[in-house]
């Protein structure tokens, strides 16, 4: 298929409103005046409070790694698994502690809710008259404690008090959380915005209020929460993060991971030996062939439970297979011209299907009948739709078209006429594939003009955008939402991070130039990615380091003698399957 000619807000502890990485906006904190504020300073060098007697005959590096460093991380992993006794031996016979009493009197602070307490360890008795809504008590805390590099205390007073305000608002001792909003909050100088959302909260129904402050779970894990975040801004020498022998374990695993090429597998690698895959394990060999296309095969998609894959075709056809028998269950006719895309809904009850005859038609997976036509108000009728991308409920889905006047549409199947759309993004681009993250948060939508656009799905406002070094073909999201492929005409394949909006990762060696190309995400842990390509190969590389990895035997020349790999998609349930197709008008497992 050839491709298009023409050339949040921050609530509970510092966390953005979309987790796990999946929201396409920059962070909104800012530090209060650097580095260089009076609220400010770090010494990451400082050691960590006293220090008991230790044996002379003791080294202060162990096999290269600093002594106090390991025997500290192993205390604190002691105590993470139970064994306080064990810990209380080790920091005895090795005369080192886990924290100073201060840092443990300013967790237990945190986590107790005495908010005035907190404060005042954190910034020190002799800073106290300059952090509004304090009053001076004693000299016990000193110089406050010592933050990691870059940190802002300024910012870290604003988690500990807006956890106070939206305490106090779930108490519904509104008067005094209004008191804490303006006299200990709004001083502070932080993100205008942030205090805007926090004070439209102030009129929010108590049964509301954690799903919009987006404050998980209870009182004593948002404080664990909380903590943690703060932990991040205190110096490791003094404050070290929680379970951070877990995470190095976690490290020494996921790059173990990294290095193995052929890593295929959901069980993580074993501690006890270094990790290696064989590579007769990896799905590199054409164990099936489906031929019932009579057309170029445009795109193909397995279901989220990976027991059925849909296949669209050049031949104004989509066909659904059973994944283990590849009995073909479903032959859809209904389009009147070639059919671009087809996406699964969430829960695989339902599959929408993208014709260039400007339709969009959406099909009960079971029955295989027609469910509702969705049609843009296009004012040509020589552009199809080209994608379509669901939301997490299964019920409203988005299609784009390369009309610049009828581009994005939002349907809403529950509606009493669901043939019209909820709403029409405002026209002047043109949109070639869509994607919404699988919250429903954040909707992507790529501009062949070398932007990719992204709008928030519960305001419909535009974020910025994020703009490419060429023309893309196609976009695929990580099962997390956080990065997005995208196929670049010029010949290569950018993973870029929605977040910071930078290209991560650069893959290479495929060939593309006039076709529209697609790529995925694949592999049990997302480890690769594997894209088509005009030269009839299909691409496999390794995510992390952007090794290629395979160059597969694809597909055979199509009608008009091209030799073109134009679709793939990795089956999320079975690591070892994977479909491709192209213009040979065969579909490749």
């Amino acid at each position: 298929m050839k491709g298009d000619e023409d050339a949040g807000q921050v609530f509970s502890n510092g966390h953005t409103t979309s987790s796990n990485r999946s929201t396409p906006r920059k962070s909104l904190h800012t530090a209060l005046n650097g580095n260089t504020s009076t609220l400010n300073g770090s010494s990451p060098t400082v050691k960590n409070g006293p220090i008991k007697r230790i044996s002379a005959i003791q080294s202060a590096t162990y096999r290269g790694h600093d002594r106090e460093e390991v025997v500290r991380i192993l205390i604190q992993g002691l105590l993470d698994m139970g064994y306080s006794d064990a810990a209380s031996v080790l920091s005895t016979e090795s005369g080192y502690e886990l924290e100073s009493p201060s840092v443990a009197a300013f967790r237990s602070a945190i986590l107790d809710g005495n908010w005035s307490e907190a404060e005042a360890i954190l910034l020190g008795s002799h800073r106290l008259e300059q952090a509004p809504g304090l009053h001076e008590d004693d000299d016990q805390y000193g110089e406050g404690l010592v933050l990691a590099e870059g940190a802002d205390r300024g910012e870290m007073l604003f988690w500990i008090r807006q956890q106070k305000f939206l305490e106090l608002l779930e108490q519904r001792e509104l008067g005094v959380a209004l008191t804490v909003l303006r006299q200990e909050l709004t001083p502070l100088g932080q993100d205008i915005h942030q205090l805007h959302a926090l004070s439209t909260l102030l009129m929010c129904p108590p049964e509301d209020l954690r799903t919009k402050a987006h404050w998980p779970g209870t009182v004593e894990e948002s404080r664990k929460m909380l903590l943690q975040d703060l932990s991040r801004s205190i110096a490791p020498s003094v404050m070290i993060r929680d379970h951070r022998l877990a995470e190095l374990f976690d490290q020494v695993k996921q790059n173990q991971i990294n290095q193995c090429l052929y890593h295929n597998t959901s069980i993580p690698p074993s501690l006890y030996s270094d990790h290696l895959c064989d590579r007769d394990d990896f799905p590199s060999r054409t164990s099936f062939q489906l031929e019932d296309h009579t057309g170029e095969v445009w795109h193909v998609q397995f279901s989220h439970d990976g027991s059925m894959l849909a296949t669209a075709s050049q031949d104004r056809t989509v066909n659904i297979y059973d994944t283990v028998t590849f009995k073909c269950l479903h032959i859809l006719k209904q389009h009147n011209a070639e059919v671009t895309y087809v996406a699964w809904s969430p829960d695989d009850t339902k599959i929408i299907t993208c014709s260039q005859d400007c339709k969009a038609r959406v099909f009960d997976v079971e029955t295989g009948r027609l469910h509702v036509t969705l049609e843009h108000q296009t004012v040509d009728s020589n552009y199809g739709i080209t994608a379509a991308a669901w939301g997490p409920d299964s019920m409203s889905v988005v299609t784009a078209s390369h009309d610049r006047n009828s581009q994005l549409c939002h349907w809403n199947l529950l509606s009493s006429e669901p043939e019209r759309p909820v709403h029409v993004w405002p026209r002047g681009f043109r949109v070639q594939d869509v994607a919404i993250t699988d919250d429903g948060h954040w909707l992507v939508a790529l501009d062949p003009q070398n932007i990719i656009r992204v709008f928030d799905m519960h305001t419909y406002r535009e974020e910025p955008p994020i703009k490419t070094s060429g023309k893309m073909t196609s976009i695929s999201l990580s099962r997390d939402g956080s990065t997005v492929l995208v196929n670049l005409a010029i010949g290569e394949v950018h993973m870029i991070d929605l977040a910071t909006r930078e290209t991560v990762r650069k893959f290479r060696g495929q060939k593309q130039g006039e076709f529209v190309i697609r790529s995925c995400f694949g592999g049990a842990a997302e480890n690769f990615v594997v894209s088509g390509s005009e030269d009839g190969k299909i691409y496999v590389w390794h995510k992390e380091n952007e090794t290629l990895v395979e160059t597969l035997s694809g597909h055979g020349p199509g009608q008009g003698g091209k030799e073109c790999v134009t679709t793939v998609d990795w089956n999320p349930k079975d690591a070892g399957m994977f479909a491709s197709g192209g213009d040979d008008r065969k579909v490749r497992m």
